[in-house]
C-alpha cells in the first residue's frame, strides 16, 4: 500500500509540473509572471498541496521558477544552465548503443552546418578555424603531444561553426551535447595518437573548412560522415562505447 500511495504521489507531483510547463510553452504563464497560488493549483489538477510544492520545488531546482518569500512563485525571465541539466543526466541515463549518440551528433552538426553555411558571412570564421587546426597540429608534436590541448583546441572548432549562426539556443543544446562527448573524444584523441593517425584527424577537419570556404553545400553530409567513421565502429561484441575514434 506505501507503494502504491508513493507512485500516486510521484504521479501526481509530474501532473503539475507538465501542466506549469505546459502551460508556459502555451504562452498561459509569462516569462516573469506569477504562477497560480498553491491551493488554485491543487484544485486545477486536482492533486494534493503536497504534491504542487513538490513540483514547484522540483521547478525551481531546474530554473524555471523563482520563489520569492512572502511574494509568490516567479516564471524565470531567463534561461539557466539548470533547465538543460534534466536533458543531460536522461541522455547519460539511457545507455543506448553508442552509436545512437553518435548519430545525434551527426545530425546536429549536418544541420548546423546547413544553417551556418547559408549566410555567406561563414567565411569570416575560417581563419580562426585554420588557427585552432594550427593549435592541435603543435599541439600533437610535442613530446609527449598535448591531449588536452588537442582536444581544446577540437571543442572550440565545432563550436565556432555553432555559433556561426547566431542562435543561442542551438549552442546552447550543442554545448550539453558537447559535454557528453569530451571524455570519448579524449580517448579517441589518444587512439589517433597511438595509431599514428594524426594527419588524418587534422585533414578531416580542414576537410570541413574546404566545405565551407567553397560553399559546398552538397558536400556537407559527406564531410561530416566522415568525420566520424571512426567513431562509429565499435571494437567490441555489443557496440558500446568501445571505439570512440572521432573528430
Amino acid at each position: 500500500m506505501a507503494r502504491k500511495n508513493e507512485e500516486q504521489r510521484i504521479s501526481a507531483v509530474d501532473i503539475v509540473k507538465n501542466g506549469i510547463i505546459q502551460s508556459i510553452i502555451e504562452g498561459k504563464l509569462k516569462p516573469g509572471g506569477q504562477i497560480p497560488t498553491e491551493p488554485e493549483l491543487a484544485k486545477t489538477y486536482d492533486v494534493g498541496r503536497n504534491s504542487v510544492r513538490e513540483a514547484i520545488k522540483q521547478l525551481q531546482a531546474f530554473g524555471i521558477l523563482n520563489i520569492r518569500r512572502a511574494d509568490g512563485t516567479y516564471v524565470a525571465e531567463q534561461s539557466s544552465n539548470k533547465m538543460l541539466d534534466p536533458l543531460l543526466y536522461s541522455l547519460i541515463l539511457q545507455n543506448r548503443d553508442w552509436k545512437d549518440f553518435v548519430q545525434l551528433r551527426e545530425v546536429i552538426e549536418i544541420g548546423v552546418l546547413h544553417e551556418a553555411m547559408a549566410d555567406d558571412g561563414i567565411r569570416d570564421i575560417v581563419p580562426a578555424l585554420e588557427g585552432y587546426i594550427a593549435d592541435m597540429q603543435e599541439a600533437a608534436r610535442k613530446a609527449p603531444p598535448n591531449i588536452d590541448g588537442i582536444l581544446e583546441k577540437d571543442l572550440a572548432f565545432h563550436l565556432a561553426v555553432t555559433d556561426a549562426i547566431h542562435n543561442p539556443l542551438v549552442t546552447t543544446v550543442y554545448e550539453y551535447i558537447t559535454r557528453i562527448s569530451v571524455p570519448s573524444r579524449r580517448i579517441s584523441i589518444e587512439k589517433w595518437i597511438a595509431d599514428q593517425n594524426m594527419d588524418l584527424f587534422l585533414d578531416l577537419h580542414r576537410r570541413i573548412v574546404r566545405t565551407i570556404e567553397e560553399g559546398d553545400q552538397a558536400s556537407i553530409e559527406r564531410v561530416i560522415r566522415a568525420h566520424y567513421v571512426y567513431w562509429r565502429r565499435p571494437q567490441g561484441e555489443d557496440g558500446r562505447r568501445k571505439d570512440t575514434r572521432e573528430g
